[in-house]
C-alpha cells in the first residue's frame, strides 16, 4: 500500500531530507562544501565535497567528508544549549547540521553530541582520511577554526575557549566565573529567535583575536517549562524576555590570543540590540562593523571598532517612524574596501555601496533600482556583490549580482524561488520552481576569460544531486492570482480530480498570513501541504497579505500598531476575490481556516471576528496574548505595553472570547518555549469563563516545531475530521467520497 503523505510528509521532514544545503566555495573555486542526509528518509546529515574541475558535465564528483554514524557520535547526547540553538534554527533534522570553515577552505569543523570534530578538505586525488576528534572540554558549542585553520574556537560551559589543532593546548579566552547568568561566544535568545542572529563570536581576519559577546540573563525573567504527561521530570527554567520586560544585556570584547582584552563601547543604553557583527575576510586592518537598534527599532546605528581601543565610530544612522528590518548578509566588505548595505528608499528595499566615508556623508550610492525589493546579501565576491531579490511580484525570487563595472546580472532564470552562493568562478544556484516538486541545485562555472558576473547561459553546470523522496500525491498546481485593490498574492489549490463547475466545494483558507513568512510562492514545494488538504474535498485558499515579506517598506508596515485589523481584512478580500474567480466552485456558505503560529492566531482571530465569512478555525501554537511574546518581534510591531497597552488590547484575542460562536479547535505543544502554552491555556480559560464550547489538543513533550512523525501525521488527520464535522460533513462519508473521486479521475 503506497504510505499516506501526512506519514511520508512527517518521515521526510517535509521533504527537507536529502536536500542539499548550507553550501560553501573555496576561494579559487575549485571545491564546493555542503551538508546533506544520504537519502529522503535518513534523518542524520552528513559532510560532503565537489571537486568542480572533475565535474565538467554530468553528475558532480563527490566525495563523503564526514559521516557522523561512521563516527559513532550519539544524537541523542545533545547539550541542552546545542538542542535550544536547533529549536531556534527550526533544525529537523540531526548528525552534522552546522559547520565551520577556514578561509581557504582546507578543513571544515563540527560538533556532535557536545564533542569537536576536525575534517581535512583536500585537493582531488590526495585523500585526507576520517575526520579526527578534537580533544576539547565537553559539551562544546558552536566550533570555529580561525581563517587559517591552525585554531579552533568552541563554547563550553559558558567559557570562549580556543584550542590550538596542532599542540592540544586548550586556553580560556573569556570565562564568566562567579558570574551566574553570564555567557561568552552565544547567542541570547532574542538574537537567535528574532534577529537570524545564531553565533555569538567572530574570528579577526588575521587569527590574533575573537570579539565575543558577552550576556547577562540575569535581568531577564524567568518562565518554567513543564510536562504534565511526566510529573517526575523537573521542569525547563528558561529566560523569556516577554514584550514590555527586560531583555538580557548584551556587550561585546575583544578577547586577544595574547591574554588582552579590550570591551567594545557604544551607547548601550540607547542601542541594547546587537543585530549583528562583520570582519573584512581579508587583511586585519580595517576593524569590524557592528550594526546596534534602539529598543524600539526606529534607529540603527552601522559602527565600526578599532582592534586596538574597542571604540567605535559611526559609519551611519538609519531612521523610520515605525521601524527598521534587519536584513540578512549585511553588513559586508567588498575587496575594494565598499560596505554592502541595503536602506528603505522610493518604496523599496534597495541594495546600497560606498565606503565608510561615503556612508558617513551619506553618498552612498543605491544600485539596485526602485522597482526591485532586495531580501537578502548572500555575500561579496571580490568587488561583487551576490543577493537575492524579488521584482514586480513577490513569489518569484531571482539570484542577482552586481558587479561594479557592468552593473546588475541576473544569475537565475526567470521565474521560481532561487538562491545560493558564489565565490571565484564558480556560483552554487539552488532553484524551486512550479514545474517540480523540490529544489535542483547546479553548479555553474564560468569561462575562464569570463567576467564573474558571466551570465548562466556562457557557464558550465553541473548538477548536485537531491535525494528527497517524492511526494505521495498529485503535482500541486496552484492558481496565482492578484486579489483586490491590495493585489493581494493569492493561490487556490483544487483537488485534482475536482471538475470547474461540477460542483461547490467547502473552502479551507491555509495562511500563515504575518510579518516574516511567505507562503504564495512560485515554487511547487510550498504548497504540498495545501495540495493534501484540497484532495480530501476542499478548495484550499493561501493569502499573503499586508504584513507578509516581498512587497516593500510601506506594505510591511502596513500592520503597525495593529497585528489584527490588515491581515484578517486581507484574509477575506482574497476570499471574495477567489469566490467572484470561482463562481460555481467555492461555497461560500462553508468556510474554514486553519494555521499555525502566527497562522494559528490568525485562524481564532477569524472565527472571533468575522463568524459570518468563517465557520471553523484549527489555531495551532497561536499567540493569543501578545503580552506573553517576545520583546523585539513584539514591540516593533504593537510597541511597549508598558508605554501603551492599547496596540496590545487591539491585537488581542482573548478579549474577544465571548464573541465565539464557530467550533474552534487549540492545539499547542507543551514544551513549545517560543509561543508557550499558556496563549493557548489563557484563550481557553477566557471561552471556558464566558461559556464557550471548543476543543484543545495539548501535545506531550512537543515543542513549536513538531517532527515526531506520529504527532505530526496524526495532526493533519485530526485536523480533518474535526474540520468535516464542524463543517457539517461526515468524515467517513466525506474521505470516502474523496477516495472515490479520485480514483474516477486516474
Amino acid at each position: 500500500m503506497t504510505e499516506s503523505f501526512p506519514r511520508q510528509q512527517a518521515r521526510t521532514r517535509r521533504f527537507s531530507l536529502g536536500v542539499p544545503r548550507s553550501f560553501r566555495v573555496s576561494p579559487d573555486g575549485s571545491r564546493v562544501v555542503f551538508l546533506r542526509t544520504k537519502t529522503g528518509t535518513d534523518p542524520l546529515t552528513c559532510l560532503w565535497q565537489v571537486h568542480v574541475a572533475a565535474s565538467p558535465a554530468g553528475p558532480a564528483h563527490e566525495e563523503l567528508v564526514a559521516d557522523p554514524a561512521a563516527l559513532g557520535a550519539a544524537e541523542g547526547d545533545l547539550p541542552a544549549a546545542e538542542k535550544a540553538r536547533r529549536e531556534r534554527a527550526r533544525e529537523q533534522a540531526g548528525g552534522v547540521v552546522s559547520y565551520a570553515t577556514d578561509r581557504e577552505l582546507r578543513v571544515a569543523v563540527f560538533a556532535l553530541g557536545g564533542r569537536v570534530y576536525l575534517a581535512e578538505l583536500a585537493d582531488l586525488g590526495h585523500p585526507a582520511g576520517p575526520p579526527r576528534e578534537v580533544p576539547v572540554r565537553s559539551p562544546a558549542l558552536d566550533p570555529r577554526p580561525d581563517p587559517a585553520g591552525g585554531r579552533i574556537g568552541y563554547v563550553s560551559a559558558g567559557a570562549l575557549h580556543v584550542i590550538d589543532v596542532a599542540t592540544g593546548q586548550d586556553q580560556v579566552l573569556a570565562d564568566p566565573a562567579g558570574q551566574p547568568g553570564v555567557t561568552y561566544g552565544l547567542a541570547e535568545f532574542i538574537a537567535a529567535e528574532e534577529m537570524g542572529r545564531l553565533r555569538g563570536y567572530w574570528w579577526a581576519p588575521d587569527g590574533s583575536a575573537i570579539l565575543t559577546a558577552r550576556v547577562d540573563e540575569s535581568p531577564v525573567l524567568r518562565w518554567h517549562i513543564a510536562d504534565p504527561a511526566h510529573p517526575d521530570r523537573p521542569a525547563a527554567d528558561i529566560g523569556y524576555p516577554a514584550a514590555g520586560t527586560a531583555n538580557a544585556d548584551v556587550s561585546l570584547l575583544l578577547a586577544r590570543l595574547d591574554g588582552s582584552q579590550a570591551e567594545v563601547s557604544w551607547d548601550r543604553g540607547t542601542f541594547p540590540y546587537l543585530a549583528t557583527v562583520s570582519w573584512a575576510e581579508e587583511g586585519g586592518a580595517a576593524g569590524p562593523l557592528l550594526v546596534v537598534q534602539s529598543r524600539d527599532q526606529r534607529r540603527m546605528r552601522l559602527l565600526q571598532a578599532d582592534p586596538a581601543t574597542g571604540e567605535t565610530t559611526l559609519i551611519r544612522e538609519d531612521t523610520d517612524p515605525k521601524w527598521l528590518d534587519i536584513v540578512s548578509g549585511v553588513p559586508a566588505w567588498t575587496r575594494g574596501g565598499q560596505i554592502v548595505w541595503t536602506a528603505g528608499a522610493d518604496g523599496a528595499r534597495r541594495l546600497v555601496l560606498g565606503t565608510a566615508a561615503e556612508h558617513q556623508a551619506g553618498t552612498a550610492v543605491a544600485v539596485t533600482p526602485a522597482t526591485m525589493q532586495v531580501r537578502d546579501v548572500l555575500g561579496a565576491n571580490a568587488d561583487s556583490v551576490l543577493f537575492t531579490a524579488s521584482g514586480a511580484d513577490p513569489a518569484e525570487i531571482g539570484l542577482w549580482l552586481h558587479h561594479p563595472r557592468s552593473g546588475l546580472h541576473r544569475l537565475s532564470p526567470p521565474g521560481g524561488v532561487h538562491g545560493g552562493t558564489q565565490s571565484g568562478r564558480t556560483t552554487v544556484l539552488v532553484s524551486r520552481t512550479l514545474d517540480e516538486p523540490g529544489p535542483t541545485v547546479q553548479i555553474l562555472q564560468a569561462a575562464q576569460d569570463a567576467s564573474p558576473a558571466a551570465s548562466t547561459a556562457s557557464t558550465a553546470s553541473t548538477p548536485i544531486a537531491v535525494h528527497a523522496e517524492q511526494p505521495n500525491l498529485p503535482a500541486p498546481q496552484p492558481d496565482l492570482f492578484p486579489a483586490g485593490p491590495e493585489q493581494i498574492r493569492t493561490a487556490l489549490l483544487l483537488p485534482s480530480w475536482h471538475r470547474p463547475g461540477t460542483a461547490r466545494l467547502p473552502v479551507l483558507l491555509d495562511p500563515y498570513g504575518g510579518p516574516g513568512s511567505q507562503r504564495v510562492l512560485a515554487a511547487q514545494g510550498a504548497f504540498h501541504t495545501s495540495q493534501w488538504l484540497a484532495e480530501q474535498g476542499f478548495a484550499v485558499l493561501v493569502a499573503d497579505g499586508r504584513g507578509t515579506p516581498g512587497r516593500g517598506p510601506d506594505w510591511d508596515r502596513a500592520v503597525w500598531l495593529d497585528l489584527a485589523g490588515p491581515v484578517l481584512e486581507d484574509q477575506v478580500t482574497a476570499l471574495q476575490a477567489a469566490a467572484e474567480r470561482y463562481p460555481e466552485d467555492l461555497d461560500l456558505g462553508r468556510v474554514a481556516i486553519r494555521g499555525w503560529s502566527f497562522g494559528g492566531y490568525l485562524a481564532a482571530l477569524a472565527v472571533l471576528r468575522q463568524p459570518d465569512v468563517f465557520h471553523a478555525a484549527v489555531a495551532g501554537a497561536p499567540v493569543t496574548d501578545w503580552t506573553l511574546y517576545d520583546t523585539h518581534y513584539t514591540e516593533r510591531y504593537l510597541g511597549n505595553p508598558a508605554l501603551d497597552p492599547a496596540p496590545y488590547d487591539t491585537s488581542s484575542v482573548i478579549v474577544d472570547a465571548a464573541k465565539l460562536s464557530r467550533p474552534l479547535m487549540l492545539i499547542h505543544g507543551l514544551a513549545d518555549d517560543n509561543v508557550v502554552v499558556a496563549h493557548t491555556l489563557r484563550l481557553s480559560s477566557a471561552l471556558l469563563a464566558a461559556g464557550r464550547p471548543h476543543s484543545v489538543l495539548p501535545l506531550s513533550g512537543v515543542t513549536h516545531m513538531t517532527p515526531q512523525e506520529e504527532v505530526a501525521e496524526n495532526l493533519l488527520l485530526l485536523q480533518v475530521d474535526f474540520l468535516y464535522q464542524a463543517l457539517g460533513m461526515d468524515p467517513a462519508q466525506a474521505r470516502a467520497q474523496a477516495r472515490a473521486q479520485s480514483k474516477q479521475a486516474m
